[in-house]
């Protein structure tokens, strides 16, 4: 395979509106770009090193069964928590050190795409290891 220069998550929720809408005001992620017009149109959103799509529209919802999930890493696990939450984001898990180190935190989109929200502690092998 040649050198990948880019990358996406594409979605294609069963209501692009409210998906767009979670991923942009609920979430806060800034856009990219946007394409074609209308309910059908797409949005991509900037998600750190790659991008998320959401165009495009599913009979049922993409989460549900899928086995789709979403990592984030942030800065403040503890922080985006509290931000979330004052936005009405429905939290499934609150931020918790786990076993392997990383404080994690669960909520899902509206078609239930599990999105792990993730700390990475600076002592952690994951951000160095001689």
């Amino acid at each position: 395979m040649a050198h990948v220069l880019s990358s996406r998550i594409l979605l294609r929720p069963a209501d692009p509106e409210r998906t767009r809408a979670f991923y942009r005001d609920a979430l806060g992620l800034e856009i990219y770009r946007e394409f074609g017009t209308g309910a059908e149109r797409g949005t991509v959103f900037f998600l750190g090193g790659g991008f998320l799509e959401v165009s495009g529209h599913s009979a049922a919802p993409t989460g549900a069964g899928s086995g789709v999930q979403l990592w984030m890493q942030v800065a403040d696990v503890r922080a985006v928590h509290r931000e979330l939450a004052d936005r009405g984001v429905e939290v499934l898990r609150e931020p918790v050190r786990e076993p392997w180190g990383l404080l994690e935190m669960w909520i899902s989109d509206p078609d239930g795409v599990r999105i792990c929200v993730v700390e990475v502690p600076a002592d952690h092998p994951i951000r160095y290891r001689p």
